[in-house]
């Protein structure tokens, strides 16, 4: 009888999760962002969600949790309740590299129900206009030349440009000075400056500077140049193959969230992405959005996983620990 009555009920639980997924949303669903308002993931999120307003039928309200390199937002949204209505926009630091980085009271990966591999920004090779270098080959030969006195600047000690960096160094066969900034906006004033001489950091922070000849572009550590600075060659082209670096975007809720629920936010953000204003925006950025096949939550939780076992090691060896 005991077992008989416990399964009743726990087809009723079934029952009213089913339902409640088929009528979601019906109020409005806070988006966590780990990062403060102003961002880059910030800006993207309050982007993304209007979109997404209007195909939910429901308001997206943007929470800016900040603190201990994101880890504390990424944990409002481990803890909150495994509905819907909580959900979190955040990168690859915040997603991935985080795990490698510092001790958390959560896992990365299993503690988070994927959503959708949003979209990635490849990192760019760029360095000071004075530099001898006029390409990557040029660039690759000076740093040999001259071991420990090139200086790249990092926004961000552990940060994907740091990492990236570390691993540029590591594939050419030479040693450089890291100068840690606090954000990208000191770090890039000083090289245009001509206070350090390398930066490798998401594409669209240089576009401009670029463009308007006050820094120079080596190579977008990409497989294919972005539609918005077409001239600039991919590392594969520049001659250091197979070196690729992005920042990427992913949405995520907790763990447990019904499925038919996560496949209702994965359509709605498809259809956000589809979108000609979207379209525009990320091709004026450099985003790069996913193919099909990497859209889903699996695609997201497989690729969050390899790019732990690519990143991890290299903060290991380098005994990078952030607070």
């Amino acid at each position: 009888m005991r077992k008989w009555l416990l399964g009743i009920a726990g087809a009723a639980l079934l029952n009213l999760s089913g339902a409640a997924a088929q009528t979601y949303p019906t109020k409005s669903i806070t988006v966590v962002v780990p990062f403060s308002a102003g961002g880059a993931t910030d800006v993207l999120a309050r982007f993304l969600g209007e979109r997404m307003r209007q195909i939910l039928g429901q308001t997206l309200v943007v929470e800016n949790v900040t603190g201990a390199g994101g880890s504390i937002g990424v944990g409002r949204v481990v803890r909150a309740p495994a509905d819907g209505y909580t959900i979190e926009i955040g990168t690859s630091t915040t997603n991935m590299l985080l795990g490698g980085l510092q001790p958390l009271q959560f896992d990365l990966i299993n503690d988070l129900a994927p959503i959708l591999l949003i979209g990635s920004e490849p990192l760019l090779i760029v360095g000071k206009k004075d530099l001898p270098a006029k390409d990557l080959k040029e660039l690759v030969a000076w740093l040999k030349a001259n071991p420990g006195k090139a200086s790249i600047g990092i926004p961000a000690v552990g940060g994907t440009g740091h990492l990236a960096g570390l691993a540029f160094l590591k594939e050419i066969g030479a040693q450089a000075q890291h100068i840690p900034y606090r954000g990208n906006g000191p770090a890039l004033q000083d090289l245009v400056a001509g206070q350090i001489d390398l930066q490798i950091e998401p594409a669209s922070n240089f576009f401009a500077q670029v463009k308007a000849g006050t820094l120079k572009a080596f190579a977008l550590a990409s497989k294919t140049r972005s539609g918005a600075a077409s001239d600039i060659p991919t590392t594969d082209e520049a001659g250091l193959p197979g070196y690729y670096a992005s920042l990427w975007y992913g949405m995520w809720a907790p763990k447990g969230t019904p499925r038919e629920i996560v496949a209702r936010l994965n359509a709605a953000m498809l259809e956000t992405l589809a979108h000609p204003d979207t379209r525009k925006r990320f091709a004026e950025l450099g985003i790069e959005t996913p193919v099909p096949a990497q859209q889903t939550p699996e695609a997201l939780l497989a690729f969050q996983k390899s790019e732990a076992d690519k990143w991890w090691p290299i903060i290991k060896a380098a005994n990078i620990r952030t607070q």
